[in-house]
């Protein structure tokens, strides 16, 4: 912040009483403790945390009575002052240390020192004791305290938060333009309207600020790239690297806000070259890009989207001979990727739910919560092998390949286009040599896919020959949710009432014979909550003995 932006933070903060995130000491000499210091810093930062603010003030110079402008001769020297950073980060959790160190000498010196809020779910200690405050008052932080932070992963939406000191001059105009563009193209009826809303009011109907006030959103997507530190200490950068056969590094480029521009450089950077398969028959095509572009598109724009701000890291593209890698911090919310293909729905949060809503309004993602699925299907299509996750290590890290691993499954993906995504998701395990679950072997196997014996099994060869199997086909092969959430209305319509076995009856026959006992049941109660949850059907019995009834009696006849 510069001298006028000091001096406005100071003026505002003062007109506040002293609160658990904001503490003023008067005259503090140059032997304060450090210690206090690292204390308040940890009662600080977790105090933010619990009230959902991004961070708090400790205020060297100012009495904490009548908040008048006394002064202070802590650290006279800039180069000491500035140490205060590292001797605090060597002594909290994570190594957490001040967003930066203000000093202001008008009237009288006074320092303050901005403390961020400690990460989501992870309170902060000072030399392995947490702290907090109760009115003005420095305390332990108590169980209470601590299970709440911890439990904070339930979550507060770090996109929607204002940067109160940015304003409509910080973002980019070429963004603007290019982000109205994109607006009409996704909402091609209202087109001629959107031509006649001056900026503030486009920013506030494309979700991007609220109430005329620019949001982490709008500098992220929209920002000017010397704007990025409005949202410090997280950063907006998209990092490319190349590397050679070798592993070596080749070239880079890193991308910053605004980001709905940059993505296009981080594009054009990317060697999509032509590939050539060598062909045993005319299933396949003489050549072709080696990776979809939508496919890049979307993992872009989902490491942008599903990126956990607060660690302040960079989103990181790196792109070897044959496969481009896609990490993001922050853990992935579904839980795992077989959910999200399984369940076949919108995700039900988003950890950046007005970042991801304002880039869907941009075209930036072409689905609310089916970009995995689409990910997939693409790979699937051009016989390639599917997207491989790596959800450890608090990040998502994604491999796109960009050639054929096993020429065999790519003949199966060619010939039969009834297979289904887990039958697809299946068959590319077995090419990368992973391990099958006994019910994965029994499916592939029932249907003729694989031979061999578990572990070892590999992609029939004779897939093409296969005949007379049509019925163990359908004897395995899965039904949408939608079908055999269809017979469970349709029974509640004919019966008025159904217990759990009724339904565990009802549907077990018709589900696919690779599934075990337990996942017909988990299946079952999955498609019973499903409907609840959209406000279908309810229980006036118990758990233990649940009496399931319908909500809504318009249902129509199949």
């Amino acid at each position: 912040m510069n001298a006028t932006k000091i001096q406005k933070t100071l003026d505002e903060l003062r007109e506040r009483a002293e609160s658990e995130v904001v503490e003023f000491k008067g005259s503090v000499n140059d032997n304060y403790s450090t210690s206090d210091i690292g204390k308040y810093f940890s009662a600080i930062a977790n105090e933010a945390n619990l009230k959902g603010l991004r961070y708090g003030w400790l205020i060297f110079g100012v009495d904490d009575k009548g908040r008048n402008v006394i002064g202070t001769t802590y650290r006279n020297d800039a180069e000491r002052l500035n140490s205060l950073k590292l001797q605090i980060a060597e002594n909290t959790t994570g190594r957490t240390s001040f967003i930066d160190i203000y000093s202001s000498n008008l009237p009288s010196r006074v320092i303050l020192f901005c403390i961020p809020a400690a990460p989501r779910g992870i309170p902060v200690a000072w030399k392995g004791h947490f702290y907090a405050r109760e009115g003005e008052s420095l305390v332990p932080l108590g169980i209470e305290k601590i299970e709440r932070i911890r439990k904070a992963l339930n979550f507060e939406d770090w996109s929607k938060q204002i940067c109160l000191e940015a304003t409509i001059d910080d973002l980019d105009a070429r963004a603007i333009i290019r982000a109205r563009d994109l607006f009409k193209q996704r909402f091609p009826d209202i087109s001629s309207e959107v031509d006649e809303w001056d900026d503030p009011t486009f920013l506030n109907k494309s979700k991007v600020s609220i109430q005329g006030q620019i949001t982490n959103t709008a500098i992220i997507l929209l920002g000017k790239s010397e704007s990025e530190h409005f949202i410090s200490p997280a950063v907006a950068k998209i990092r490319w690297l190349l590397k050679d056969s070798k592993g070596n590094d080749r070239d880079y480029l890193i991308g910053t806000c605004p980001l709905i521009l940059s993505i296009n450089e981080i594009f054009g950077k990317i060697r999509n070259v032509l590939y050539r398969l060598e062909k045993r028959d005319e299933l396949f095509p003489e050549e072709m890009l080696q990776y979809s572009p939508d496919l890049i598109y979307e993992a872009l724009n989902n490491c942008i989207a599903h990126q956990d701000y607060t660690f302040g890291a960079r989103v990181n593209v790196i792109e070897k001979e044959d496969e481009i890698i896609f990490t993001n911090y922050g853990d992935f919310i579904p839980g795992s990727v077989e959910k999200v293909l399984e369940d076949d729905a919108p995700e039900e949060r988003y950890r950046n739910d007005f970042l991801c809503t304002a880039m869907f309004n941009f075209r930036m993602v072409q689905t609310r919560g089916g970009g995995i699925r689409m990910m997939f299907k693409e790979q699937a299509e051009r016989h390639f092998p599917l997207p491989e996750y790596d959800l450890s290590d608090n990040k998502v890290k994604v491999t796109i390949v960009g050639k054929v691993l096993d020429i065999d499954y790519a003949s199966v993906l060619a010939r039969d286009e009834t297979l289904t995504l887990p039958e697809i998701v299946m068959l590319d395990k077995v090419q990368k040599k992973k391990r099958l679950t006994p019910a994965e072997f029994h499916h592939l196997k029932g249907i003729g896919l694989i031979e061999g014996r578990r572990p070892n099994v590999y992609i029939s060869a004779k897939v093409a020959e296969r005949t007379g199997q049509k019925a163990t086909y359908a004897k395995f092969r899965a039904f949408d949710s939608s079908y055999y959430q269809d017979l469970i209305l349709q029974a509640l319509k004919g019966h008025g009432t159904c217990s759990r076995q009724d339904f565990d009856e009802l549907i077990h026959d018709k589900l696919p014979d690779w599934m075990t006992e337990r996942q017909k049941k988990t299946k079952v109660g999955n498609l019973l909550y499903g409907l609840k949850k959209r406000g279908r059907i309810e229980n006036l019995g118990s758990d233990r003995n649940p009496a399931w009834v319908l909500i809504d009696e318009g249902i129509k006849e199949n």
